[in-house]
């Protein structure tokens, strides 16, 4: 792991992003059978968060999916009209591994995601997505993360017969990642300052966009290695309210969920520390705007950028 490298990974988003738009006139998941009655994801960390809001939006779309740990012990038999989706950007996530051998050669369908189509995890799959993110050279899941999550809504679109043309959507992605680092010195030196304190950085988000704050507590958990958790809005209310009031509490908060104000409440009550990301927020000490921000799907592809910057500077200092 390099935080040179990282940022140099993170820097080339938007053309790797590009590449991605212009592969998505083809259909990535086309090899998949039309009968398709259940879909299983496996995989861990970045891949797991991608695929937890993956089978939200599915299920939502009325397909039967569910997002696993891959290391968990069991999860649906194999069956005709299942089809499992093992994701894994090296190829070689021991757990997913594991998980997905229980499925070949056996009646369900296999559609390995990796950012290495001759890894292991794509050996013996009935299918092989690339992620087409490029060699992430700094040691840490960025641009495989945001492929990732680009691929699900494929799958997504496919699955559930939506019609919005996700070609179009990473491309707008990748405009709105290159606006946020064209203009990083304008919004990332506030950003910093306000998410330095003592006791670590704390990321919110709907479940919608869960992923995002999971993957930003991430990012610097991994890179500077300081203390950060994620929370669902909603349900920071009930579970996370708590550290405002003994805490220097600083967080990310992404716009959205039908309970932002509440959760304000407490912030500004307890004069905790909230940066918006993606909308203007009241009671936010700061808000980060940027090209394409009032898309919901475009933000879902975007908004971690925010915390990988401060993680990457962190982690260089």
């Amino acid at each position: 792991m390099n935080p040179e490298l990282f940022l140099a990974d993170l820097e080339a988003k938007p053309e790797a992003l590009a590449k991605l738009a212009e592969s998505l006139s083809d259909d990535p998941f086309a090899a998949i059978p039309g009968d398709v009655e259940r879909v299983v994801f496996l995989g861990m960390g970045s891949s797991r968060y991608a695929a937890g809001v993956a089978a939200l939006r599915l299920r939502a779309a009325g397909v039967n999916a569910v997002a696993e740990y891959a290391s968990a012990r069991a999860s649906f038999p194999a069956a005709r009209g299942t089809l499992v989706v093992p994701i894994s950007a090296t190829g070689g996530s021991r757990e997913t591994l594991d998980a997905v051998a229980r499925y070949r050669d056996r009646p369900a369908f296999v559609a390995a995601l990796t950012n290495d189509p001759g890894s292991a995890v794509a050996e013996g799959a009935d299918a092989v997505v690339d992620m087409l993110a490029g060699e992430e050279l700094g040691g840490v899941a960025c641009r495989t993360f945001q492929h990732t999550l680009a691929l699900l809504l494929a799958l997504e679109a496919r699955l559930s017969g939506g019609h919005r043309g996700v070609a179009g959507l990473v491309w707008q992605a990748a405009e709105a990642t290159a606006d946020l680092l064209d203009r990083r010195e304008q919004w990332l030196p506030r950003a910093i300052e306000l998410l330095d304190g003592p006791n670590g950085v704390y990321t919110i988000a709907p479940a919608e966009h869960l992923s995002s704050a999971e993957q930003s507590a991430l990012m610097f958990r991994e890179g500077p290695r300081r203390p950060a958790d994620a929370c669902e809005t909603g349900d920071w209310s009930h579970v996370d309210v708590y550290l405002t009031k003994t805490l220097d509490y600083r967080a990310i908060l992404f716009p959205g969920s039908a309970y932002d104000a509440q959760a304000m409440e407490w912030v500004e009550q307890r004069g905790s520390t909230v940066l918006a990301v993606g909308a203007d927020l009241p009671g936010a000490a700061a808000s980060i705007r940027y090209t394409h921000d009032t898309d919901p799907d475009v933000a879902l592809l975007t908004e971690t950028l925010v915390a990988e910057l401060v993680a990457a500077h962190w982690w260089s200092n």
